[in-house]
């Protein structure tokens, strides 16, 4: 029996979690004309401050890199596909199901704007960005098993 126990690489998902919130800060920018919009609004929301907003944005962007890193050999598809897959489950479920009707925007947030879902879902495409090229695993290994 070969056994390979795989790690997950801290360091690189941790630059690819911050990387892809900046590359998710710069289309926000891009689609909204606002720059940090979401820390603003965490640090609003909570009563903690802007400071704290950035922490939780920034730290969010981490938490889920890391957990991408972790699940990566479980997904399907080709390398570039399965950030895709795991950013978009994660947008639907904790952002257009949760998070954005908790801030009262409603479902994929379209109480406050038709446009909300596809600004969500081009922000989170970008983050993913950094996940296809930071977050190593070998595809070969997983299937031979």
């Amino acid at each position: 029996m070969n056994t390979t126990t795989k790690t997950i690489n801290w360091q690189k998902a941790i630059i690819a979690g911050i990387l892809g919130t900046i590359l998710f800060d710069i289309v926000g920018l891009l689609l909204t004309g606002k720059w940090w919009d979401i820390p603003g609004l965490l640090g609003a929301k909570t009563g903690l401050g802007f400071a704290y907003g950035l922490g939780a944005h920034y730290g969010n962007g981490v938490l889920l890199a890391v957990l991408f890193a972790g699940i990566a050999p479980s997904l399907w598809g080709p390398k570039w596909l399965r950030p895709m897959i795991f950013i978009t489950a994660q947008m639907i479920a904790l952002v257009w199901l949760f998070m954005l009707p908790l801030l009262g925007a409603g479902v994929a947030g379209l109480d406050a704007s038709p446009m909300m879902p596809v600004i969500t879902f081009l922000r989170h495409i970008a983050y993913a960005i950094p996940l296809i090229f930071l977050i190593q695993y070998d595809i070969k290994a997983i299937i031979s098993k």
